[in-house]
């Protein structure tokens, strides 16, 4: 072999050589990420069930230290906080389905019952502002309740395939789902033999960086537990502010309404203005005056939310600027979808902890390779 390399074409033919292969995964780049995506596809439930696991932990972990405090035997305290914690998801879980699925079908049903009053509504108001029925005609297209009914059924009928097809993607998704859940009690209950291989394989593939990565770990960590677990708990706040202003008030679907605030809350910048929307449309198809008075009382709660109740809970150990939040949605939402997009607050944190802690103090010194975390002196 030293003789081929000591010949003065062996450069030339490596670099040839290296040369064609990245052309060739350029012009096949797409194939190639899409060969990835299938391989990382067949681990998604495992994914999703350490993603749920992850996310149940900290819940697990209270009632670990909290309730159980007193036990001797660390293994019966995580089994009891492990499985307590994921009887509270169920139940909140069972409370979502009773809740929300009735209210939503109700309120279908309300909405077919009032088209013809909705659409003779929507008329007036277009006739006000000066768009002439000749041009915009609703009656054209919905004459009547019966009708829209009529159509609906017809449509079903003859997308049968689609629907059956579509039963059959949300059926698979479920049991997705409850494979998932499964595995994540797997994955707790093997939680600490889980964490001291994944320290001794880091120490054997990172070895004088160890200390380095664990400390990125850990910041990252904590930085992703408390934002997951604080948004959490503030979206239950904002939930329960707004189902006991409804019931004061006497707003109908307050349950429906109330999860559909909470749960878009827990989505950054974007997410309350989608509930009090949403929220405000439902309340609409009963009385306009319910919308607009839930609209008001929306504003007053997310400026309080925003302002005092969200940065008290969360506080400076995921606190970001508006405009970096703002880029983070916007970036992650084009990137990933929905998960970038709840995910960009602790990204962007992260990020911001490697460029203060990595990044600026290696530039400092020049690019040298000496330790640049601050956190680790």
């Amino acid at each position: 072999m030293k003789k081929f390399r000591d010949r003065p074409w062996y450069s030339l033919a490596v670099s040839i050589c290296i040369g064609v292969i990245l052309f060739v995964v350029l012009i096949r780049i797409g194939s190639i990420f899409d060969g990835i995506a299938t391989f990382i596809g067949f681990f998604s439930t495992v994914f999703l069930g350490a993603v749920i696991a992850y996310i149940i932990n900290p819940l697990g972990k209270l009632y670990r230290d909290k309730l159980f405090c007193k036990l001797k035997k660390e293994g019966v305290k995580t089994a009891l906080g492990n499985m307590l914690a994921f009887v509270t998801v169920i139940i909140f879980l069972v409370i979502f389905g009773l809740t929300v699925v009735p209210q939503m079908i109700e309120s279908i049903k309300l909405f077919a019952s009032n088209l013809d009053g909705y659409a003779a509504g929507l008329q007036k108001t277009l006739v006000a502002f000066g768009v002439s029925s000749n041009i915009i005609d609703l009656n054209e297209f919905v004459t009547s309740s019966s009708d829209l009914i009529n159509t609906v059924t017809k449509l079903l009928s003859d997308n049968i395939s689609t629907v059956l097809s579509a039963t059959a993607s949300l059926g698979k998704t479920l049991g997705t789902i409850f494979i998932a859940f499964l595995l994540s009690m797997y994955f707790l209950a093997e939680k600490d033999r889980l964490v001291k291989g994944g320290k001794r394989f880091l120490k054997a593939l990172c070895k004088d960086k160890y200390d380095d990565v664990k400390y990125v770990i850990k910041k990252s960590d904590y930085i992703l537990s408390r934002y997951i677990v604080f948004n959490i708990l503030d979206a239950i706040v904002v939930g329960i502010v707004n189902a006991i202003f409804m019931a004061v008030v006497g707003l109908p679907y307050i349950g429906l309404v109330s999860m559909v605030v909470a749960v878009m809350n827990l989505i950054p910048t974007f997410g309350p203005i989608i509930g009090g929307v949403i929220g405000a449309f439902l309340l609409l198809l009963v009385k306009p005056w319910y919308a607009v008075v839930f609209i008001i009382f929306t504003l007053i709660l997310q400026m309080v939310d925003g302002y005092i109740l969200k940065p008290k809970l969360v506080g400076d150990s995921v606190g970001v600027s508006g405009l970096w939040v703002l880029i983070g949605v916007i970036v992650g939402g084009k990137m990933f979808g929905i998960v970038g997009i709840l995910l960009c607050i602790p990204a962007v944190a992260i990020l911001d902890m490697l460029y203060s802690d990595f990044l600026l103090p290696w530039l400092e010194k020049g690019g040298t390779s000496e330790d640049s975390a601050d956190g680790n002196n």
